[in-house]
């Protein structure tokens, strides 16, 4: 495994041919191949669906919104076991998520993964995205990151989207693994107080103070 770290192939083919020789599984082949990544200051790669994305960081009204986001929650959740996080990635069968926004157990370290490179998806409680214009990352956090997110059994996702209509939030629960999707779906648009249904997030309210006023 150290050797296609040190290696450093230029291709995913060269990767996967690697792999091959060396008795690896596509899964196990992309993930050492992220692992081994380097990326320039502003970007970051995530393993979505068995494939390789890179992304750039967000936009200010991005970031903004995540901060808004972010300190509410955090407000919201107190001194109690759990905390939110940001700029952490959530591992889960050789994939790896950087959510904008997630809730784990203040205490990660129980939950680490094996090679101590983020946080195991059975810990995480709520994921949150802020959606990024463009059809890539739109497509990226409503659908391809839904089904992942379902996949991976995590309670509660949530999707602020400031290019879908004039503006939704979108509250998933219930996932269904082996569909990839939700039972529990709540889009409203902006101007419409959203609850958190459930979880260590329950009460908490996604309302005009993160996302802006209704828009016309």
């Amino acid at each position: 495994m150290t050797a296609l770290a040190h290696e450093r192939p230029e291709t995913m083919s060269e990767f996967t041919a690697i792999g091959s020789e060396n008795g690896l599984d596509l899964d196990e082949v992309v993930w050492q191949a992220w692992k081994a990544m380097e990326l320039p200051e502003g970007y970051r790669a995530e393993i979505i669906e068995g494939a390789i994305e890179v992304s750039p960081t967000g936009r200010l009204s991005h970031a903004r919104t995540v901060n808004r986001l972010r300190n509410a929650l955090v407000r919201h959740l107190g001194e109690g076991e759990y905390s939110a996080y940001q700029d952490a990635n959530v591992i889960f069968r050789r994939k790896g998520w950087i959510p904008d926004l997630f809730v784990a157990p203040e205490d990660l370290e129980p939950y680490a993964d094996e090679d101590g490179l983020g946080v195991d998806a059975a810990a995480v409680r709520l994921v949150a995205e802020v959606v990024s214009p463009g059809r890539r990352n739109e497509d990226r956090d409503r659908v391809r990151k839904r089904r992942e997110y379902a996949r991976a059994g995590i309670p509660v996702y949530v999707i602020v989207d400031d290019h879908d209509a004039q503006g939704t939030v979108t509250v998933l629960t219930e996932p269904r693994p082996d569909k990839g999707d939700w039972l529990g779906v709540l889009r409203v648009p902006y101007g419409t107080d959203t609850e958190i249904p459930k979880g260590p997030a329950m009460g908490f309210v996604i309302g005009e103070a993160i996302t802006g006023p209704k828009r016309a």
